[in-house]
Order: structure tokens, then C-alpha cells, then sequence
């Protein structure tokens, strides 16, 4: 009997030596906020996460955009003074809080010609709600661009099989977080886009614009040049084309190509306004440059 009492309580010994142990290796395991990743995502209810999105920083954008494409694009730096035109070429940084969510640069050259004006913008989109994916919340900011445009996409009316959903919040929103579908964005979702444009035709015209998108052309943008669907660059795409007046006489056409790529959203802005007043701006010219520059971005963001 007293042998039996004797390993009981050396076993015991034992027992709580090891809860000690335990107890301190939970105090000091785990990494604390400073070995953390800032874009991690925390346990969800469920205790599962969803992974990060594919960029985890952006491009530096006035460096973005090659020197022979620029002088493409900005024709009146040519005549400049080398001084002028080295400036002209560098761009404006937009100013951003953190070049890492945010980034942007703008040019703009006066030629005999007219004047052309370029801008492009970077957001890299994280969602800080740990069920809503990085890619999936780009996904929403991208939507309420295109709808901003009045841009439907084909798949506003018939979601694909497949199609990730955001969750319904649970009392409010993560910060940073998504509430459900694109409505999240303050933008209507693809499905009630904006109404077409007055003047709109009630059938899209033929051509591959036709089955690209039910968006609606402007006053003075040629047939098969409309607003529309981009389907073959990067995630998504789309292109919009707006003929204004400046002051009283001058016309300026601006052209704007926005595009996803994993959870980065891309939107380039080229515009130009002829010196002569009676001369319209080329949509074919301007789209095929802004198009020709989104895709060499978009290889860009791949390398």
C-alpha cells in the first residue's frame, strides 16, 4: 500500500509539471502584432481564413509607362525645349497617403496641334474581413466602376457557376470590410447599372461591340466604338469613351480603360482637344493607345 501511494503521487508530481510547462509555452508562443503581416487576415467564426491577395505592392507609377510609348502619347512634348520636355515626360506623382494601397501620375503637353492629357491610377484593394477574399472585394470595386460608367457586363444579368459570394454581415462590417455583392462599393450592382445615356439606340449595333456590352455610345462616338466590355485583357475590363465641349467651342474627347488584375483595380484616363475648333477628336486613335497602354500595364503587374 505504501508503494502504491508513493508512485500515485509522483505521477501527480509529474502531471503538474507538465501543466506548467504548458501553461508557460502558451504565454510566450504565437507572433505579436510587429512579426505579423499588415494585410493578414484574422480567424473567421468558423476559424477558417481566406489567403491574401496575389499583390502585395504596386508598381511606382510615373516609372510605369515606358519613354517611346509616352512620346507616342504625348506628340506636343516633342516640340518642347529639352528641359520642359524631360519634365513633361516625369509625370506628377498623385499625392497618397500610402503607395502601397494608392498610387497615381499624370502628364499633359500643349502642342500646335492640341493638347493631350494622360493620367493613370493604381489601387491595390484589401479586405479586412477574414470570409471576404482580397480578390473577391476588387471584384466589388471594379463592379461599381463599371456601373459609374453605366457599363453592364454579360454576366450582370446570369451569374457564371462558381462565382464566389460575399457573405451576409453579421451586425456591421469589418473596417476595411465588405458588406454583401457590389452594393458594398455605394454603387448599384451590374445587374441594375446605370440606365443607358439619352439617345442610347434600343439594340446594341453590330459588330463585336454588340456582344461585348450593353453600354450605350455618346453623342459623337462612331459606331463599334462605344462604351463596352473588354474581354480579352487582364480579369476584367472595360472602356469608356466621353465627348465634351471646353468652354464654348473646343471639343475634348476622354478615353478611360479600367481593368482588374487579381486585387489590383487600373484605371487610365487619356484625353486630347485639338487646337482647330471644328475638329473632333479620333476615338479609333485615342482607344487603340489607351488600349495598347492598359496591356502593356497589365504585363507589367504579370512579370
Amino acid at each position: 500500500m505504501q508503494r502504491r501511494a508513493y508512485v500515485s503521487g509522483g505521477a501527480a508530481a509529474l502531471a503538474a509539471l507538465t501543466l506548467g510547462v504548458t501553461a508557460l509555452a502558451g504565454c510566450s508562443g504565437g507572433s505579436g502584432a510587429d512579426g505579423g503581416d499588415t494585410d493578414s487576415k484574422g480567424g473567421g467564426p468558423s476559424g477558417t481564413s481566406v489567403q491574401p491577395g496575389k499583390y502585395r505592392t504596386l508598381l511606382e507609377p510615373c516609372g510605369s509607362i515606358q519613354r517611346s510609348t509616352l512620346r507616342d502619347l504625348l506628340p506636343g512634348a516633342a516640340a518642347l525645349p529639352e528641359e520642359q520636355r524631360e519634365r513633361a515626360y516625369r509625370g506628377t506623382p498623385t499625392v497618397t497617403y500610402d503607395t502601397d494601397r494608392r498610387a497615381g501620375c499624370s502628364w499633359k503637353t500643349d502642342g500646335p496641334d492640341g493638347s493631350h492629357r494622360l493620367s493613370v491610377d493604381f489601387e491595390r484593394v484589401v479586405s479586412y474581413d477574414p470570409t471576404v477574399s482580397d480578390d473577391f472585394r476588387a471584384q466589388q470595386v471594379y463592379a461599381g466602376k463599371e456601373a459609374e460608367a453605366g457599363i453592364e457586363s454579360p454576366s450582370a444579368t446570369a451569374p457564371s457557376a462558381g462565382t464566389p459570394s460575399a457573405p451576409a454581415p453579421s451586425g456591421g462590417t469589418a473596417a476595411g470590410g465588405t458588406a454583401s455583392g457590389a452594393a458594398a462599393t455605394g454603387a448599384a450592382p451590374r445587374a441594375t447599372a446605370q440606365a443607358p445615356k439619352p439617345g442610347a439606340a434600343s439594340t446594341p449595333p453590330p459588330g463585336p461591340a454588340a456582344t461585348a456590352s450593353t453600354g450605350s455610345a455618346p453623342s459623337g462616338t462612331p459606331e463599334g466604338l462605344e462604351p463596352r466590355v473588354l474581354a480579352d485583357l487582364a480579369d476584367a475590363a472595360f472602356l469608356d469613351d466621353v465627348l465634351t465641349r471646353a468652354g464654348s467651342t473646343a471639343q475634348h474627347r476622354t478615353v478611360s480603360v479600367v481593368f482588374r488584375t487579381s486585387n489590383v483595380v487600373v484605371t487610365i484616363r487619356y484625353g486630347e482637344q485639338p487646337a482647330r475648333v471644328t475638329e473632333v477628336p479620333d476615338s479609333k486613335e485615342l482607344q487603340e493607345k489607351a488600349q495598347g497602354l492598359a496591356r502593356n500595364l497589365a504585363e507589367s503587374f504579370e512579370d
